[in-house]
């Protein structure tokens, strides 16, 4: 990405990283993977006690059984040493890398009860992680060479916004605002309390937000977007419009606002909506809808 590019989504309130760095601190990941091990009773493993010598050792290696992106080793890793704090472990493939089928993730050597506990609790977080960092890759892959970004959407997990966006920048995507603070978007539902009125709503917007913030403003109509660049708007979010539609808000735009398409988006329309013209592609099923991408743990 260029500086230019750079400078233009920290100016529009967006996020993007210059390299990747996990979301949480330490005493956050700390406290997240304590949580996740309780939840899962990993103390009282009755199985592995029952089964598993107590002194017994054991070598393993975290494999993807598919091709993928992954993200969240350092869940994973905090999970395994919470429960064997003598655990050694090597990192093949970071997070971000992309691997391809039986690929080793990762190897881990220590108590066997301790990595047959926390198995399960890392495992569910990489998948779901990796999953959404593998989708990302497919979108932002299909778009190469356009100029178009792929943006994620505020639709995550309860409590876990931060790491799901975390997993998109692992895939090459680029985060919309994190939270309601972060920038202004004037969706639908807004304006219906004010009669659609785009200019009132934008007004009032910058009356209250903190200076400099930007205002976005959601769009289904090309009435709506001629009101919303008489507004001044610094972005024009194209919600579900098709293709003809877009190319049309595209040109009457003319570079005046930044341009986002969002709503039905689909891996096979996506290129399509980026050859409009439009900067961004947001796209909730990032988060949303992603599948877990098929990680296993495997025992010598």
């Amino acid at each position: 990405m260029s500086k230019r590019q750079e400078s233009e989504l920290a100016a529009h309130g967006f996020f993007w990283e210059e390299g990747l760095h996990f979301p949480l601190t330490k005493k956050e990941n700390s406290s997240l993977v304590a949580a996740a091990l309780e939840e899962d009773d990993t103390r009282h493993d009755i199985t592995t006690a029952a089964t598993v010598v107590s002194n017994r050792r054991a070598r393993c290696r975290l494999v993807s059984r598919q091709s993928g992106v992954i993200s969240g080793l350092p869940l994973a890793c905090e999970a395994f040493e919470q429960l064997d704090p003598a655990v050694t472990m090597r990192v093949e493939h970071p997070d971000g890398a992309r691997v391809a089928p039986q690929t080793p993730v990762m190897f881990l050597s220590g108590h066997a009860r301790g990595l047959l506990s926390a198995e399960r609790v890392a495992l569910n977080f990489v998948q779901r992680l990796s999953g959404i960092a593998t989708m990302t890759a497919r979108y932002v892959d299909a778009i190469a060479g356009t100029g178009a970004h792929i943006l994620d959407t505020r639709k995550t997990t309860p409590l876990l916004r931060r790491l799901e966006k975390y997993a998109v920048r692992c895939g090459g995507g680029l985060n919309h605002r994190m939270d309601l603070s972060s920038s202004v978007l004037i969706k639908d539902n807004h304006l219906a309390t004010e009669y659609g009125d785009i200019a009132l709503s934008v007004k009032r917007a910058r009356e209250l937000a903190p200076a400099g913030m930007k205002v976005e403003v959601e769009c289904e109509k090309l009435d709506q977007v001629r009101a919303a660049l008489d507004a001044g708007v610094d972005v024009i979010m194209f919600d579900n419009m098709q293709l003809l539609e877009l190319r049309e808000a595209v040109k009457l735009v003319q570079g005046r606002a930044v341009t986002e398409a969002s709503g039905g988006v689909t891996i096979d329309t996506v290129r399509l909506i980026a050859e409009t013209g439009v900067n961004w592609i947001s796209i909730g099923a990032l988060t949303h809808s992603a599948p877990a991408l098929n990680l296993g743990l495997d025992f010598d």
